[in-house]
């Protein structure tokens, strides 16, 4: 697998850096933060939190400054949530081995999933006016949901805890815990399409789906990410590259927690336990921008950006990459907005 160089090399990226500009959400946050996710209508944005919480927050990157909107509970760590694409609710799941869909208007939230086992993500799969819920959870299932029966319209089995999952369009890929890729063409989402071993050598932390559907971008615990694409056709474009570590020789190593993709270019950033955040161009195999301090040492344990593209939310908030004995009780939880550059996240000529 071809590979382009790690934290020092690539030359393009400017120097590390923290955004002094970046402002903080209000509100007390208790615990940490699993999730976030924007409305695809509106500057709303959601974060999942271990404290059972959804919280839901209107944003105004023009003026830095955010209104708490509403919140709803889980009876357990809220672990993912997603909005619907009309921006009327949010699903979010998590420990307590269920899902629930909140509505904004009624400000109700109802059980519309559950599993044997915590669910680790949710997603949606919405085509030709139908609406289906996707779960991901550790009982080594992914079920479909359709909102208006109380079981699931069907079930796959992957084989392992689910530790990984991203759909985008018709393309939904599962990463397990034994290191296994399931790639699953929603059209026909009874089956498994195709089955890879991870190309990173260490744990999946995360995987993200490109908006061209052609492929997906992994992180694993060992700072490093993966590029791989669905058509055999296009192994040779496949590489992996280092990332999130340190100047120390040898350096500090640390987990991608969060990988998020740009909606309009189709360029992602990647969030560390370092906490940091980097901007890229695949295409282009160059860092676009680096912030090595935005967490300040603590890691950044989720990010998203903005349905336009234009408004990055981070994370700031334990990981739990260390083991519970680094966490450290009252230690600060916080979501911040980074107003997005354009030529710090537009594609760059590729090289020859």
């Amino acid at each position: 697998m071809a590979t382009f160089g790690g934290l020092g090399g690539l030359g393009a990226a400017a120097p590390g850096q923290e955004n002094a500009k970046d402002f903080e959400l209000p509100g007390q946050l208790t615990d940490g933060i699993s999730d976030l996710h924007w409305s695809p209508r509106a500057d709303m944005l959601a974060a999942a939190s271990w404290d059972n919480q959804v919280r839901i927050w209107d944003v105004n990157v023009q003026t830095s400054q955010a209104i708490p909107r509403t919140m709803f509970a889980l009876d357990g760590p809220a672990l993912s949530c997603r909005w619907t694409s009309d921006g009327s609710k949010v699903v979010a799941a998590g420990a307590d081995k269920t899902a629930k869909l909140f509505d904004l208007q009624s400000n109700q939230a109802v059980q519309v999933a559950a599993h044997d086992a915590p669910i680790r993500f949710v997603r949606w799969f919405e085509e030709n006016n139908n609406r289906v819920l996707i779960t991901g959870s550790w009982d080594k299932t992914v079920k479909y949901w359709d909102l208006r029966s109380p079981t699931p319209v069907g079930t796959v089995n992957v084989g392992e805890r689910v530790y990984a999952m991203d759909a985008f369009g018709n393309l939904l890929v599962v990463g397990t815990a034994d290191r296994k890729i399931h790639v699953i063409n929603l059209s026909t989402p009874g089956n498994i399409f195709k089955t890879i071993e991870s190309p990173l050598k260490w744990q999946l932390r995360t995987v993200a789906c490109f908006p061209s559907g052609t492929g997906f971008a992994l992180g694993s615990i060992e700072g490093r990410v993966g590029i791989q694409y669905i058509d055999d056709k296009n192994k040779a474009d496949n590489f992996s590259f280092k990332c999130h570590r340190d100047s120390a020789q040898p350096p500090n190593v640390f987990a991608v927690n969060c990988i998020a993709v740009h909606p309009g270019y189709g360029t992602f950033a990647t969030c560390g336990s370092d906490g940091a955040f980097h901007f890229w161009d695949k295409d282009a195999r160059t860092r676009l921008k680096m912030f090595t301090n935005a967490g300040k040492g603590v890691p950044i344990s989720a990010a998203a950006f903005s349905a336009q593209g234009n408004a990055f939310a981070y994370a700031v908030s334990y990981d739990w990459s260390k083991g519970h004995e680094h966490y450290q009780q009252g230690a600060a939880n916080v979501i911040k907005i980074h107003a997005v550059q354009d030529a710090d996240i537009k594609n760059r000529p590729k090289k020859r």
